[in-house]
């Protein structure tokens, strides 16, 4: 499936902005974003001259101004308030001073500038408390997905679906659907990887699409399987606790607040329009608490796994037992039958011995365990 059409400006920056990490690999940055390397060099040479502008059509006016003085530091700040009113003082100073001006007002002193302005709700202050967060060291080793629930519109409700980086909250997914199958989802993320590749683990909440809480290991979903097949481990949060994909649930709060919460859609097409414009300034131009202000652009890398076009063959140790199961998911193994989730019929699945545990195997498709054979008391258990 084509990534889908996106404003040019947008894709030049996320593009710049990759290419200039230090480790980047630009040909490869070329490969995906359809760029050549005569044009992305063009585009790096006049970005290390005028920043941004330089990414924008030449026609266009540039993004500063010499007219602006310093006096008009508190109308900017008030103007940047009311543009994100989700946000504080300290994302709003870090941003001003992002933005080249000079002379910017301390996060204390733009945070005054707000509250004597009435810009500041006491509720919304009292409940601004900072907590700490266990995030994994490099980008790509673990992806957060969700859906953000559910938008009414005329034309029917749309569900935000949302995947995000886990060690630099850099949003990857924001798309607009009509439905929340595995039909819907696969090709959102297939976009995904074929843009910036495959990451480690993925772990999504429970229920559908992503599988089964009641079941040993949640049970392999049709969506799960696949993620398995690509080459993704894919893993689950605890029944009743959010908490566990806690980052994509804060990434939600902020998309409700600065953009759910304050406007209406009349479809999907005008939803999907709202989230493209307010991807890029999350991504690229709003200050990341969690990130010491930095914005997710600035810590992510994309990740060297490419999307395999043509899913792998699957393949077993030579101590493994591999066995396909029948048409209704049934087979026996040392005469004890045994029966899988439905998106694993006719796949063959492999039981390894545990090291020094007697009639005990652990089963897995492909790198994935999904659950564990006791024959000594003919049982399985998660």
């Amino acid at each position: 499936m084509p990534w889908k059409a996106q404003d040019t400006m947008s894709l030049r920056r996320e593009f710049v902005e990759l290419a200039l990490h230090p480790d980047a690999n630009r040909r490869e940055l070329c490969r995906r974003f359809a760029v050549s390397p005569k044009t992305a060099y063009k585009w790096l040479g006049r970005y290390r001259e005028e920043g941004d502008a330089a990414l924008a059509d030449r026609s266009r006016r540039p993004r500063g101004s010499p007219a602006r003085t310093h006096d008009a530091m508190e109308a900017r700040v008030i103007a940047l308030r009311r543009r994100h009113p989700a946000w504080g003082g300290r994302k709003i100073s870090r941003r001003l001073g992002d933005l080249g001006h000079g002379e910017v007002p301390a996060p204390s002193t733009v945070t005054d500038i707000l509250h004597r302005h009435g810009l500041i709700d006491a509720k919304c202050s009292a409940q601004h408390t900072p907590w700490m967060r266990f995030e994994h060291p490099e980008p790509n080793q673990l992806w957060q997905i969700d859906f953000k629930g559910y938008v009414d519109t005329p034309a029917g409700r749309c569900h935000p679906l949302t995947v995000l980086d886990d060690h630099s909250r850099f949003n990857l997914v924001l798309q607009a659907c009509g439905r929340t199958d595995s039909a819907t989802v696969q090709p959102w993320l297939t976009a995904a990887f074929r843009r910036y590749g495959l990451p480690v683990r993925i772990n999504a909440d429970n229920g559908a699409p992503w599988g089964s809480p009641r079941a040993c290991e949640h049970g392999i979903s049709r969506l799960s399987a696949w993620l398995i097949r690509v080459g993704v481990r894919v893993s689950h949060s605890r029944p009743a606790h959010p908490q566990t994909n806690g980052k994509d649930e804060r990434f939600h709060r902020s998309l409700k607040a600065e953009v759910l919460g304050v406007r209406s859609f009349e479809d999907l097409s005008s939803a999907q329009y709202a989230f493209d414009c307010w991807r890029v300034i999350y991504n690229h131009e709003r200050p990341h608490e969690a990130l010491g202000m930095d914005t997710p652009i600035s810590r992510y890398r994309l990740s060297p796994r490419p999307f395999p076009e043509v899913l792998p063959a699957i393949e077993y140790g030579p101590d493994d037992h591999v066995l396909c199961p029948d048409a209704n998911g049934w087979l026996r193994f040392r005469g004890h039958p045994l029966n899988v989730p439905r998106a694993l019929h006719h796949q063959p699945i492999a039981f390894r011995p545990r090291a020094n545990e007697d009639s005990v195997f652990d089963v897995y498709f492909c790198h994935q365990r999904i659950l564990h054979v006791d024959l000594r008391d003919h049982s399985r258990s998660e």
